[in-house]
């Protein structure tokens, strides 16, 4: 159980003004009459979903978060060293916050008090992992955000006590276009003031062989993480989809430097959903779109700093040059 000191160091400033069961049946309405067919991504981590990716981590084909994790491990020290005093540490897409712990005791350790600020669509899961971290770390004050990245970003930039150091880890800007990665850290950049550093996870490219396994692994988690969007589909929308109807597909197109993902009809079929009174045409082999997994050579992210008026200050990557941290700062 938590201490009373702990709750009294955890605020959660803002919270998602929209339903998401609303978001989510109009993001399922709109995406299934498009050509091609799509769902954003984001609708992937329900519950279910959320538990299978913390599974698809620890599989050995996916080494994203294992290099990730090892580039923090030996730079984390370095990364607090850039700022000269206490720093607020936001955090986009924070989740269980399991690798931010590197940052936060590396911070705590520099500058003997730590202000984090995660973002999470989730508040359940931002107190939870909240105060966890509060109760081992009794010189960390945390303000937690409820609320979709874009969304978050006058928040954090209202906070202005302490520096910031904004975290974007686990290589999630991938999952915009380069012209969307651009424009979103265009408006990270201007939220920022000249003292304040963004700390971005981006995954290099690589054969295509290693990244088609990264997102398909032999023993079927990540399968098992796009098919339940099928499975939401049917517990909160009404929908009939026979999963096995369909298949997961992920094939990295390498002149675009992208993974493009998808849940595939095995054949020509009709679904019924209930609760946007509709009905879907699948023809044999149609996808629906799900997720963008864009990687990066060392000059397309020095070109996506430039876009977002951005330099890179300096950068690491893993021992095997597969996974980059990248530290901007205002241009």
């Amino acid at each position: 159980m938590s201490s009373q000191n702990a709750i009294s160091r955890f605020s959660l400033i803002a919270r998602d003004s929209k339903d998401h069961l609303a978001s989510f049946a109009e993001a399922v309405e709109a995406g299934l009459q498009g050509r091609p067919k799509s769902i954003p991504c984001r609708f992937l981590y329900d519950e279910e979903g959320s538990q299978l990716f913390e599974q698809i981590c620890e599989v050995p084909e996916y080494y994203l978060t294992r290099a990730e994790r090892s580039i923090l491990e030996k730079r984390a020290t370095e990364i607090a060293a850039c700022f000269d005093g206490p720093l607020t540490l936001a955090e986009l897409g924070s989740g269980n916050a399991a690798k931010t712990r590197l940052l936060i005791e590396a911070c705590l350790h520099a500058h003997g008090r730590l202000r984090y600020v995660p973002v999470d669509i989730s508040p359940e899961i931002l107190e939870s992992s909240s105060l966890a971290l509060l109760d081992d770390y009794p010189a960390l004050e945390v303000r937690a955000i409820a609320t979709e990245y874009r969304a978050s970003l006058p928040h954090v930039r209202a906070d202005t006590e302490y520096p910031k150091l904004i975290a974007w880890l686990g290589s999630s800007i991938g999952n915009l276009t380069r012209d969307e990665a651009a424009a979103f850290l265009h408006s990270v950049r201007g939220n920022m003031s000249r003292e304040d550093r963004v700390l971005l996870g981006i995954d290099l490219r690589k054969s295509p062989r290693e990244l088609e396994a990264a997102y398909d692994d032999a023993a079927g988690v990540t399968s098992r993480f796009s098919l339940n969007l099928l499975q939401r589909l049917n517990r909160e929308l009404d929908a009939n989809f026979d999963i096995g109807a369909f298949r997961h597909s992920a094939v990295y197109c390498e002149a675009e430097g992208r993974v493009h993902i998808e849940i595939v009809s095995r054949r020509a079929q009709r679904v019924r959903i209930d609760a946007l009174d509709m009905e879907v045409e699948f023809a044999a082999d149609e996808g629906i779109h799900t997720e963008n997994a864009f990687k990066y050579s060392a000059e397309e992210i020095e070109r996506l700093a430039a876009a977002a008026d951005l330099e890179l200050d300096r950068g690491w990557s893993d021992v095997h040059e597969r996974f980059s941290l990248n530290l901007l700062a205002p241009a």
